[in-house]
């Protein structure tokens, strides 16, 4: 039992632990990798980094592996036994195990196909094909009862027996004995072949060295070469304690069955070269071998009871058939078990790699031009911030100029106009009355007169111009800004900033401005003593000198030096001295008028001795037909052109006091025409500076991103790599022919 735990299988048993490790390892490795290239491909960011196919490829991988390590879980060193019926195949198997494990005996005692692996349990059970049922088998003989009484069972049934590995060292190494009926039970040969030998690692062909080999025999192991590339074969001849009852012709027999075993594995089925070929034939008595062992097992002496002669020989036969077998079986097992699925992991491996050093190299491609397309965004905003700044600061003067331009030209316009009022109001035609509801049409109709034909003069004289100079310092402002906008947005800068005709609005107001008229149309004659005192004093001093002589007639004389009475409106601290000088004048005018009759009386004597009587009445009579006159010729037209003349005496004043007040309007109008095409401007230089920054931004964001790709892919490049060199060790260690 001891030589077991040197026993090569164990071999096997690191070699797919190992194996196993490394797949696990490699499933992890190429998910991680499937996740990191499913999210590069679906990252919208990083378009056209990865493929869908390379997706694909990799989620595909992650399913093959997956089925790979559950394989690679199951797997197992299987060896076949094969042979006509009572060669002894399970008394072989027996032997191998150290105990009566499988039934044997005399006569066709196994019925269908057993196989025979290690339970950690301690308890045998068998689970018969199909079924999942563990049922218990405690002895031989029960197991070979269960399986006879079993009448389901045919010879193209697996049975497999479940044995505890603590009562057989062979079972702790993955290994898996088949037993099989006899090659001359059946003639579904090609099935058996299907169903039990394709996964085989050893076949072991237990003739009987009492007669030869049979057709039946190499009629199978012909089909198995067939389906099988080159399989392992050893052919035991059984019974070879026979021959010890004629040692005679022991040795002529031997050499008789060794060439025609010899033929049959080069020959016939040229599995194994001719100097190999030797260690592949084995003359063995596996009945003795067993009971040897059993009784060495319960402490007995091995060569004890009924032995032939040379069984010493025969054992130390058996046991270099077990030590051939296992070497034989555990480097075969490996390569069959591990071979393909290492190269496969490698193939798997190397692509991966592809795929990720594609990545990288897309990545650091993506890289490079979006660190040059940021550093060019960058400079552009720069330049965007800092032409703003200076275009800024010369539209605004450009805009000051273009609208001091402006008043100045409408002031000297309206002035103009207002010096062509009188013209503009005799060109008026209307129904002219005295009568207040008449004067109040007329009045309404005049102003609208005035303020259309005002209006059109200066917008003749100024709208054009104007509209020619506010076009011109926008068009400047478009050319100047247009290069700081995408030229995307300079091709429609035409429909999101529309030129269009700018009209000056002069909005007099005419009405509200005269509505405090006050026309004076009653008739007043030319030489009568208020007009008179017009024409001395003017119409305003005249007015005052009026009230003061009013008041002078009804007040007593003593009180005439009195500075103010009740009814004379309060003088300002300004004219002090010339409302004195007035008050004065009036005050001896006053004075004169108020003399008795008798003073008027002296005054017509002394005129009448002085130049008769005759020049006084001529002149009273011509006094009293200029009177006469122009009282007849005051008429409704002589009324029209009185009012006339006042109206645009009063408009003059009120025009010439608003001059400025429109020409800053008009100005306004043209500064808030420009401010807002500049503002329009500045939005759309604004939402450029706004997309640019979002762009640079989304940049560096993108550029993290790669730069994260990159180490991502470069990571698991590295350890594709790791993966690539423990598979080359293990290939080295357990695949390649060792020196």
């Amino acid at each position: 039992m001891a030589e077991s735990d040197r026993s090569p299988l164990k071999r096997f048993v690191v070699a797919k632990k190992k194996i196993s490790t490394i797949f696990d390892q490699l499933l992890e490795y190429i998910t991680e990798g499937a996740d990191f290239v499913e999210g590069t491909y679906r990252n919208t960011e990083l378009e056209q980094i990865a493929t869908e196919q390379q997706a694909l490829v990799i989620r595909g991988y992650t399913k093959k592996l997956g089925v790979i390590s559950e394989v690679l879980a199951r797997n197992h060193m299987k060896v076949a036994f094969f042979g006509r019926t009572s060669n002894g195949k399970s008394s072989v198997v027996n032997a191998m195990l150290w105990d009566r494990v499988l039934p044997s005996g005399i006569g066709h005692t196994t019925n269908c196909f057993l196989s025979v692996e290690g339970t950690d349990g301690d308890k045998a059970y068998l689970m018969t094909e199909g079924s999942d049922e563990k049922k218990s088998v405690k002895t031989v003989n029960q197991l070979a009862h269960a399986l006879h009484m079993d009448e389901e069972l045919d010879a193209g049934c697996l049975v497999r027996v479940f044995w505890p590995k603590t009562k057989c060292a062979l079972l702790r190494d993955d290994l898996v004995l088949v037993d099989s009926p006899g090659t001359d039970v059946t003639t579904k040969l090609d099935s058996w072949i299907d169903k039990f030998c394709l996964d085989a690692d050893v076949f072991v062909l237990v003739a009987n060295s009492e007669s030869t080999l049979m057709n039946t025999e190499k009629h199978f192991f012909h089909k198995v070469n067939e389906r099988l590339s080159k399989p392992n074969i050893f052919i035991l001849n059984n019974r070879w304690d026979a021959s010890a009852s004629e040692p005679e012709y022991m040795e002529d027999v031997r050499k008789q069955h060794t060439d025609r075993c010899i033929n049959f594995l080069v020959d016939e089925l040229k599995v194994v070269e001719r100097e190999q070929a030797l260690n592949r034939i084995f003359f063995v008595s596996a009945k003795e071998v067993l009971n040897s062992r059993m009784q060495r097992a319960q402490g007995m002496p091995e060569a004890g009871g009924a032995l032939s002669e040379g069984f010493e020989a025969r054992l130390q036969e058996f046991q270099c058939f077990e030590r051939t077998f296992e070497e034989c079986i555990s480097q075969s097992a490996v390569k069959t078990k591990f071979e393909q699925h290492t190269i496969r992991a490698k193939q798997i491996t190397e692509t991966v790699k592809g795929i990720m050093d594609d990545i990288n190299i897309q990545a650091a491609d993506k890289r490079i031009n979006s660190l040059k397309e940021r550093d060019d965004k960058v400079d552009q905003l720069d330049y965007v911030r800092s032409q703003l700044g200076l275009l800024t600061e010369d539209i605004k003067g450009k805009i000051k100029a273009v609208t001091e331009e402006v008043e100045t030209k409408v002031s000297t316009a309206m002035t103009d106009e207002i010096c062509r009022l009188s013209g503009l109001v005799d060109e008026f035609y209307s129904d002219f009355h005295p009568s207040p509801q008449v004067l109040e049409l007329y009045k309404n109709a005049l102003h609208k007169h005035i303020e259309e034909g005002m209006g059109r003069s200066l917008a003749d004289r100024c709208s054009n111009a104007v509209n020619a100079s506010v076009q011109n310092s926008q068009q400047n402002m478009i050319e100047n800004l247009k290069p700081l906008l995408p030229s995307s947005v300079q091709c429609q800068l035409h429909m999101l900033i529309p030129c269009r005709k700018f009209d000056l609005s002069y909005d007099l107001n005419f009405s509200s401005l005269c509505t405090d008229f006050q026309e004076n149309i009653e008739f007043r004659f030319s030489l009568g003593w208020t007009s008179l005192v017009n024409r001395f004093l003017g119409p305003k001093n005249a007015h005052r000198a009026l009230l003061l002589m009013e008041s002078s007639a009804q007040i007593p004389r003593r009180l005439a030096t009195t500075p103010s009475a009740p009814n004379i409106h309060a003088l300002t601290q300004e004219n002090v001295s010339q409302e004195e000088i007035m008050f004065s004048i009036g005050t001896g005018l006053a004075s004169l008028t108020s003399k008795s009759s008798m003073t008027v009386v002296i005054v017509t004597g002394v005129v009448w001795r002085t130049i008769g009587w005759r020049l006084i009445a001529a002149s009273f009579s011509l006094y009293g037909l200029l009177y006469l006159y122009e009282k007849l010729t005051w008429t409704t037209r002589a009324k029209e052109r009185a009012f006339k003349q006042q109206f645009v005496d009063y408009a003059t004043k009120k025009l010439q006091m608003v001059v400025r007040f429109t020409s800053a309007n008009c100005s306004h109008q043209v500064q808030q025409e420009m401010a807002t095409t500049f503002a329009r401007l500045c939005q759309q230089v604004d939402l450029t500076q706004k997309n640019l920054s979002e762009e640079i931004s989304r940049l560096t964001m993108k550029i993290d991103q790669l730069d994260a790709v990159q180490h991502h892919s470069k990571t698991l490049r590295h350890k594709a790599t790791g993966l690539e060199t423990e598979l080359d060790s293990f290939i080295k260690q357990y695949l390649q022919p060792q020196q």
